[in-house]
């Protein structure tokens, strides 16, 4: 006998029996499984009484299959049986069909264990270590900064052009306490189109002179920047000639300041400067004209506070009084400007002190230094036209602009050289006060001597 054997549902036309199942019956009764020898309807019921009874097998434990046999006839382990009124566990939302699944229950919404709320929560992975992290971001950061930094370091010192050998300088003052540095501002157009020339309104002439000349006494007792007016009248001493190595006597010679550059460099002005103040000068620094534009250029321009407009056709200055921001191109007008003023090279003096005690507030900040956006255009600017002298670091460099810093934030003495009066247009300075001056800075002294 087949598996169909033993219906007793109504037969079809071609003599086959129909109880309404599994053939698209209209029936309200919905589709079940199919009737086997081994499925068991439970209890007596209207269908069930059309088919004889069949013994009663013994049920097997369910086996799972390694994978779903082929056919249409399959029943999954599942259908055992167990089908009451109208549903029955297909086993699909407990993973066991066809042996799938990890048998998990489903995890419910957000925020609940699985299966909703009141389900056991969900296992969470170990919480992310924000100290390491942390550690391990500054490690990289301070890294970076490290090598940033050695390798701006090398790359700038490579670029300096220590050009001026001060132990051609004979007959020197003792050493003081304090380090000072004589800078120099040069006209010199090196490196200079005719378009610059023209830009900046510094002429054509060759050669090169000093535009502005300053010492910067850098003490524990607090920082002091003197302006040597370039007009002032000095003696040229007895020196040796930076090439040629001879020595050349003095002749008593009373000159102005800036003839000393004139004549033999930044030598002979050391030596000129040192005789005539009696105060040793441990470092040079000059910067030409290119250059001093450049840097400030680089550096976005400096804020300064200028108190009376002025005008000057020949440093092409044209100001307004007030704040502002000047470019390179205006700096350098603002501190070259002299004719403008009734004391044209006292005022003038005061202005370079101003201008450059803003420029190393504004370029001497953390924002600079540590960012190589800035940093690296600001050296690269002033490198190519700044001259120091053989011993002269970049360590010096910076404890020079710090210092100039801090004059500017107060701490320390911004003035001109006490003057007496003139001859023959040259302006004499006050013997008395220059010595006083001198002993302060000397023996690192508070310095009260005050300049015109």
């Amino acid at each position: 006998m087949s598996d169909w054997d033993g219906w007793s549902g109504e037969q079809d036309q071609r003599g086959r029996r129909d109880d309404g199942y599994g053939r698209g019956s209209g029936q309200a009764e919905p589709e079940g499984a199919r009737r086997m020898r081994h499925v068991q309807r439970p209890g007596p019921g209207p269908q069930a009484s059309r088919q004889p009874q069949q013994p009663q097998q013994p049920q097997q434990p369910p086996r799972r299959p390694a994978q779903p046999p082929a056919g249409p006839a399959y029943v999954p382990p599942q259908q055992d049986g167990s089908y009451s009124g109208g549903s029955f566990d297909s086993g699909y939302n407990t993973g066991q069909v066809y042996g799938g699944g990890s048998g998990r229950p489903p995890a419910g919404p957000r925020g609940q264990g699985p299966g909703g709320p009141g389900g056991p929560a969900r296992p969470a992975g170990p919480a992310p270590d924000w100290r390491k992290r942390i550690k391990i971001g500054s490690i990289v950061l301070v890294g970076g900064l490290l090598v940033t930094g050695i390798g701006t370091y090398f790359w700038a010192d490579s670029n300096v052009r220590r050009e001026v050998d001060l132990s051609k300088v004979i007959e020197r003052p003792k050493e003081g306490d304090c380090t000072t540095y004589l800078i120099v501002g040069s006209d010199s157009r090196e490196g200079m189109s005719a378009e610059d020339k023209k830009k900046l309104h510094t002429g054509s002439a060759e050669g090169k002179r000093t535009d502005s000349m300053m010492i910067l006494a850098k003490c524990s007792s607090g920082n002091t920047m003197i302006s040597l007016p370039r007009d002032s009248d000095v003696e040229i001493p007895s020196f040796v000639g930076s090439e040629s190595g001879k020595k050349f006597a003095g002749q008593g010679r009373r000159v102005k300041l800036n003839a000393a550059y004139a004549e033999d460099g930044p030598e002979l002005l050391v030596r000129t400067v040192e005789f005539n103040t009696g105060l040793r000068i441990d470092h040079y620094a000059e910067i030409g004209f290119a250059g001093f534009a450049n840097i400030v250029d680089a550096l976005g321009g400096v804020e300064l506070n200028i108190e009376k407009g002025f005008k000057d056709e020949k440093s092409g200055a044209d100001f307004k009084e007030g704040t502002q921001t000047l470019n390179g191109e205006q700096s350098l007008a603002y501190v070259r400007t002299r004719y403008a003023f009734a004391e044209s090279d006292l005022q003038r003096t005061k202005n370079q002190q101003k201008f450059l005690s803003a420029l190393a507030s504004q370029a001497a900040t953390p924002t600079t230094i540590m960012n190589p956006f800035t940093l690296y255009p600001v050296l690269g600017a002033g490198l190519d036209t700044l001259i120091v002298d053989k011993d002269m670091g970049l360590w010096d460099m910076g404890s020079m602009f710090f210092a100039m810093k801090g004059i500017s934030g107060g701490d320390g003495v911004s003035m001109n050289m006490p003057i007496s009066g003139q001859r023959g247009g040259n302006l004499v300075w006050d013997k008395a006060k220059v010595q006083q001056l001198v002993q302060q800075i000397q023996k690192d002294e508070k310095v009260t001597v005050r300049g015109n």
